[in-house]
């Protein structure tokens, strides 16, 4: 299994190519550790403090990636930053860490697929990548932005349309922009979001927060 990751993380530095023959869309979604849809006041109080971790699923619906057909399998980014991720204040920091979990149940060349895939999708977030798991991703999207994903046993993000009780200073608005591009995606409520893996040497649960974007992307 080490050489499988080895070898697949040696070809996730060949160059990508775009998406060659048909466009691609599907489900997406994002959480963070800190709040993204909020006032300027509690952002303040957060950043450089929390927001250094995050973690993003693509879930292809229909289309491929490089010539190979991808539809129905998923991919999940986790990343971990040395400052706020989305805080333009923060000046120049040291790349981001990241893993991909890739869906078991695809082939070798559409994991290569998918892998490239989130690249671009994520470009800034996923120029370092430290590891790469093949696992089984469960990625369900029901209505009113309810969310599950669970990939590979260390990673799960659960969540919910906001209400009105989740509006606390009456001032709140997109503080950050989602992670990655091409995608439609709205702000939600965060049940959970947890990081169970060893890669970082630290882990994180950061439920109950307005951390979460739920959409579609299309490229």
């Amino acid at each position: 299994m080490k050489s499988v990751k080895f070898f697949l993380i040696l070809l996730s530095f060949i160059p990508m190519l775009g998406a060659t023959d048909a466009e691609i869309s599907g489900d997406y979604v994002e959480v963070r550790t800190a709040d993204i849809y909020t006032g300027p006041c509690f952002a303040n109080a957060e950043v450089g403090l929390t927001g250094r971790e995050a973690i993003l699923a693509w879930r292809v619906q229909k289309g491929s990636w490089q010539g190979v057909p991808i539809k129905g399998l998923s991919v999940v980014a986790v990343i971990h930053a040395n400052a706020t991720l989305g805080d333009i204040f923060s000046g120049e920091v040291d790349p981001a860490r990241s893993i991909l979990i890739v869906d078991e149940v695809a082939t070798q060349p559409q994991r290569q697929a998918l892998m490239s895939f989130a690249k671009f999708m994520a470009p800034d977030l996923l120029n370092k990548v430290i590891d790469i798991e093949i696992a089984p991703i469960d990625f369900q999207v029901g209505e009113h932005q309810n969310t599950i994903l669970r990939a590979g046993g260390v990673a799960s993000i659960a969540t919910r349309s906001l209400g009105h009780g989740d509006h606390l200073c009456g001032n709140e608005f997109v503080y950050y922009p989602p992670l990655s591009s091409a995608v439609d995606a709205k702000p939600a409520f965060t049940l959970e979001n947890e990081f169970r893996g060893e890669a970082f040497g630290t882990r994180w649960s950061s439920p109950s927060k307005k951390s979460a974007f739920v959409g579609k992307f299309v490229r």
